[in-house]
């Protein structure tokens, strides 16, 4: 039997947010609402056999500088897979960029042998509060979905019927 794990999001950042800068719109042409659809979307999976895959995109950030870095998944950085782990990070990729926080993941379950919620609710931990987020799956099937935001879209889903949908913190924290 395949079990595969997928788990998605779009993230927004809440803070210093930036309003675009308006263009005159002719009367007859129809205007965004303001509401943004750009952010990040990922995915981590894992199958029966513990074979670990990430992907992640992103939409970058309003009134972005052209050429900007923070804008693109660099392996390690925001997105990452071995052996033990499956990561996909979103937030300011500046933040995410100097603290390689998805090989991070992975780096502080090996070499400290902690589970992956603790190793990703450490590293998350060091990253600058309101920069970061991150889903992650282990080759156990094991899932993890911390940020130090005010909230990330998140979800994720598993072949037995178990699904989470959320978006603010968990009241159980």
């Amino acid at each position: 039997m395949l079990q595969v794990l997928c788990l998605w999001f779009c993230f927004n950042l809440q803070l210093d947010y930036t309003q675009p800068i308006q263009k005159e719109v002719p009367k007859d042409t129809a205007v965004a609402d303001g509401d943004s659809q750009i952010g990040t979307v990922g995915c981590v999976a894992v199958d029966n056999e513990g074979n670990l895959a990430t992907a992640t995109s992103t939409g970058g950030i309003v009134n972005k500088m052209v050429g900007r870095i923070g804008d693109t998944p660099i392996i390690g950085a925001g997105t990452y897979a071995n052996h033990l782990c499956a990561i996909s990070a979103t937030g300011r990729g500046e933040a995410i960029i100097r603290g390689t926080i998805a090989r991070d993941v992975a780096a502080v379950m090996e070499f400290k042998g902690l589970s992956l919620k603790e190793a990703a609710a450490y590293v998350i931990d060091q990253v600058p509060r309101g920069n970061a987020g991150l889903v992650a799956v282990s080759s156990t099937g094991e899932v993890a979905m911390p940020f130090n935001t005010t909230g990330m879209f998140r979800a994720c889903a598993t072949e037995d019927g178990y699904s989470e949908i959320a978006i603010w913190d968990s009241p159980t924290k």
